[in-house]
């Protein structure tokens, strides 16, 4: 898992360092510019409407008793998708994107909660609770 993390922290700056390099030959300097500030608001604005969202159904969820968890992964995700948003690049504004919009969050949240249950099995995570 170290590894998988740490070639993605070299590979994926770096293809977004080539994919502005190549969409300011296309569309401007300037206007690459532009579009990175124009997606790192927008961002902002997404995820800071769905992480609302997201916590108005999890405080729903638990004035009826209910466990969160799809909550949880929810927010996890939109969290992620905010951070990934903010950054420039290519690369990370698609998946950041991805991870915010709610049509696609699903996919995310079932690969996250996959991840989650073999640590959990493999006995690499743990949970505390405080009294």
């Amino acid at each position: 898992m170290f590894r998988v993390l740490l070639a993605a922290l070299i590979i994926v700056p770096a293809l977004d360092i080539v994919g502005i390099i190549v969409l300011g030959r296309y569309i401007g300097g300037w206007a690459t510019f532009g579009f990175l500030l124009l997606t790192g608001f927008l961002g902002i604005y997404l995820a800071r409407r769905e992480a609302r969202k997201v916590m108005d159904y999890a405080r729903f969820q638990l004035s009826k008793g209910q466990m969160p968890t799809a909550s949880l992964l929810d927010g996890a995700c939109v969290f992620v998708g905010g951070i990934l948003l903010v950054l420039p690049g290519l690369i990370t504004d698609i998946l950041g994107f991805l991870l915010i919009f709610p049509y696609t969050r699903p996919i995310f949240k079932a690969l996250l909660l996959l991840i989650l249950q073999r640590q959990i099995a493999r006995g690499r995570f743990s949970l505390f609770f405080r009294k």
